[in-house]
């Protein structure tokens, strides 16, 4: 197997944009990564694009080849383009799928894209049920917050958290996203707003849930030992993971633990050959903010429970022992559910690279994500370096 790098990114705001279509929010991330690298599209191998449900979203599917299209990789050139699903994880699926290809020998630069434009249907919730068990558990009334709420109250239970704790998740990844320029939400908030907003499925609050968002990030990957041929600051993609759990959250022994992070995360670690104190940076799924809380204490980085003391001591925060969610994560830069997987590389190579402004991490070398599908059925993690 050959080793792969990242040799370019880009990413368009996230938000309501309303005045954008979702392919042209492709071509404008595309070309951005494009640029970035270096390379033109009859350099291009193959493409991977995660999108969860155009088809309901904006009634189009066949979405491979109508971003392949719109990009200038169809016609003349006839790229391959593979459209990748995996719920809220389709992005970060797309780019392992983009890794393995490269790694594998059967292409050597290829583009792994997400996109999603969520803000055109009328009930966004209901599309975004179907990532669950829809039998047994949205028939049933159970939606994403719901499911979510759940899980902070086993949490709540087991471990003590408190309500103060939780809303810390969301000040401080709203203050990161206040430094992002490409965020859907880019002001800083207190506590007392997120104590204090709606009630969505208790405990969970407005402001513990990510928005509805429209949105697309693009990077390209291509064999580490051609990387310098493209760009002086490629970026080492360490280990790519992939694991699956039950897809109903009645099934788990443990509501609170996400098994398929656990599994995921050690095999990164494994394949990575390193420990878990080697790692400057994360980004979670923070969907809601238990998620976050859960994801850290899952991939190893604080013993279970302790989480939420970790984050009030302002330790996930730029400046802190380990740096959660730069970007203002899911909660803040937004959740464009195809794209955010691919978000999650483009700020790993921001960061790397050094060029993340306001929100950079010093001396970062090791990065680390963890995008997932659902409440844990399927979690991709990857770990990349500086070279």
């Amino acid at each position: 197997m050959r080793e792969v790098a990242v040799i370019g990114a880009g990413i368009t705001a996230f938000g309501e944009l309303w005045d954008t279509s979702f392919r042209d929010m492709c071509a404008e991330a595309g070309v951005k990564a494009l640029e970035d690298a270096n390379v033109v599209g009859e350099q291009i191998d193959a493409m991977f694009v995660g999108s969860m449900s155009a088809g309901r979203f904006i009634g189009q599917e066949h979405v491979g080849a109508l971003v392949a299209d719109y990009v200038g990789l169809g016609g003349d050139l006839h790229v391959p383009a593979t459209r990748v699903e995996a719920a809220c994880a389709s992005g970060g699926l797309a780019f392992r799928q983009a890794v393995a290809a490269v790694a594998s020998g059967m292409s050597d630069i290829v583009v792994a894209a997400g996109v999603e434009k969520m803000t055109d249907v009328a009930d966004a919730t209901d599309v975004l049920a179907g990532a669950a068990d829809r039998e047994w558990e949205s028939f049933a009334g159970a939606t994403f917050p719901g499911l979510y709420a759940m899980i902070a109250c086993d949490y709540m239970n087991k471990y003590g958290l408190t309500r103060e704790q939780l809303a810390q998740v969301a000040v401080k990844n709203h203050y990161h996203g206040a430094r992002n320029p490409y965020a859907q939400f880019r002001s800083e908030i207190t506590q007392s707003t997120v104590l204090k907003s709606t009630l969505v499925a208790s405990p969970l609050r407005l402001f513990d849930c990510s928005p509805v968002s429209d949105g697309a990030a693009a990077v390209i990957v291509c064999p580490l030992e051609r990387a310098k041929e493209f760009t002086d600051t490629p970026i080492k993609v360490l280990a790519s993971a992939q694991a699956g759990d039950t897809i109903a959250l009645h099934d788990r022994p443990d509501f609170s633990t996400m098994g398929a992070t656990v599994a995921a995360g050690n095999s990164a670690f494994k394949q990575a050959k390193l420990e878990r104190k080697a790692v400057n940076f994360v980004e979670v799924h923070d969907c809601f903010t238990i998620a976050e809380l859960c994801a850290i204490e899952d991939l190893g980085f604080v013993q279970k429970g302790t989480a939420g003391k970790f984050t009030e001591e302002g330790q996930t925060q730029i400046g802190g022992k380990l740096p959660v969610n730069t970007s203002g994560g899911l909660k803040s830069c937004g959740h464009p559910v195809g794209a955010t997987g691919i978000k999650q590389v483009w700020e790993a190579v921001q960061q790397l690279r050094g060029e993340a402004g306001k929100r950079q991490v010093d001396g970062a070398e090791i990065g680390m994500t963890q995008n997932v599908g659902g409440t844990g059925a399927t979690v991709v993690s990857h770990i990349f370096g500086r070279v």
